[in-house]
């Protein structure tokens, strides 16, 4: 009797904490994860090119307080910065990034190439996955002293010239390209032309530095050179740094350049962050991020917000990277070792 006893006992407690469970449903267990969620703390690595330091503390900012009102969760966002092409390779190398902001799709499609990002990574937001845009400029030293206008002015003797390596960088890429498209027109689409062009430019070069900030220090911290070439951004936020001491001269022919972004498909979902990686991504193309890209000096490409700052952006004419044939193309031609570029380089 006694064992009767125990066991009614038992299955009456089994039954009544079946009923609290069941009493829970779906919908309670979905509130359950919620409350989870909000309590916990999520942090994401953004690796970015160079220039974006200053956008993107601004940004992560406006970031963590949309996500916290919109969810509850606490973001911490972490930021890191260098030449586009070393910090592609430091995610290869094993940085774990949650997303990857860099100067060029090139560097972004090579992180692909090893299984971290999706293959179909440009779809996945707007204007291929490039929420902004830029090009390059030249900045000279107050009053201009040695009456640079355009690019022929930058390949004359006794011109020093500062601009990154072409090999490590994003915006020294931009660069070459730029001055390469401007001899073609100049010059009827000679090739031969174009390089002798770019070798005159090269050689006015004194030092080539890993990426776009640590030209800008060279030249604007250190006091060497005649000309920055640089991103239209960067050179806005020298003469905010610097005032009175620099002017900003934009060539009549530069080149579109188009920054990318995506998720580290990989990182992320080994980290479980996909979805505020992916939302990170997504505020860029906001009203709002896109207002702040504008404030940095970027070309937003959201119509409205383009064109209440259109008087912020001269108009110039620009090619694009397609009319090199794509990165691909124009990687395997100027850049990749024993390209053009090594070989007036180098020699």
């Amino acid at each position: 009797m006694k064992k009767l006893r125990n066991w009614a006992a038992l299955t009456f407690a089994l039954l009544a904490l079946a009923l609290v469970v069941g009493s829970v449903g779906p919908a309670g267990v979905r509130e359950a994860e919620a409350a989870a969620k909000k309590n916990k703390k999520v942090t994401l690595l953004n690796v970015s090119y160079d220039p974006t330091r200053e956008l993107y503390v601004e940004f992560n900012k406006k970031f963590a307080a949309y996500w916290k009102k919109k969810t509850g969760q606490t973001v911490e966002i972490k930021q890191s910065h260098g030449g586009s092409g070393k910090q592609a390779r430091s995610v290869i190398d094993g940085l774990k990034a949650d997303v990857v902001t860099l100067a060029l799709s090139l560097d972004i499609t090579e992180i692909q190439k090893k299984g971290l990002i999706d293959p179909k990574w440009e779809e996945k937001l707007p204007y291929h996955s490039s929420p902004y845009t830029s090009t390059i400029v030249f900045v000279v030293r107050k009053g201009n002293p040695k009456k640079i206008k355009d690019w022929d002015d930058i390949v004359k003797d006794g011109v020093e010239v500062i601009t990154p390596n072409p090999k490590t960088g994003g915006a020294p890429r931009w660069t070459y390209l730029a001055a390469w498209a401007y001899a073609l027109k100049h010059n009827k689409d000679s090739e031969t032309a174009a390089r002798d062009f770019v070798t005159k430019l090269y050689k006015n070069v004194p030092v080539l530095d890993s990426g776009a900030r640590g030209s800008s220090t060279t030249f604007a911290e250190r006091g060497i050179g005649d000309v920055l070439l640089t991103w239209e951004n960067e050179a806005h936020l020298i003469l905010n740094e610097f005032k009175g001491k620099y002017e900003i001269v934009t060539p009549s022919l530069s080149i579109l350049a188009e920054p990318s972004v995506a998720v580290v498909t990989k990182n992320a979902k080994d980290k479980k962050t996909t979805e505020v990686a992916t939302e990170y991504l997504k505020y860029l193309y906001t009203k709002e991020g896109q207002r702040l890209v504008a404030k940095y000096y970027y070309r937003p490409n959201d119509p409205q917000v383009k064109k209440e700052f259109e008087k912020q952006f001269p108009k110039l004419e620009l090619v694009t990277i397609r009319d090199f044939g794509g990165w691909e193309a124009a990687q395997k031609k100027h850049f990749a070792d024993g390209g053009i570029f090594d070989q007036i380089y180098l020699k």
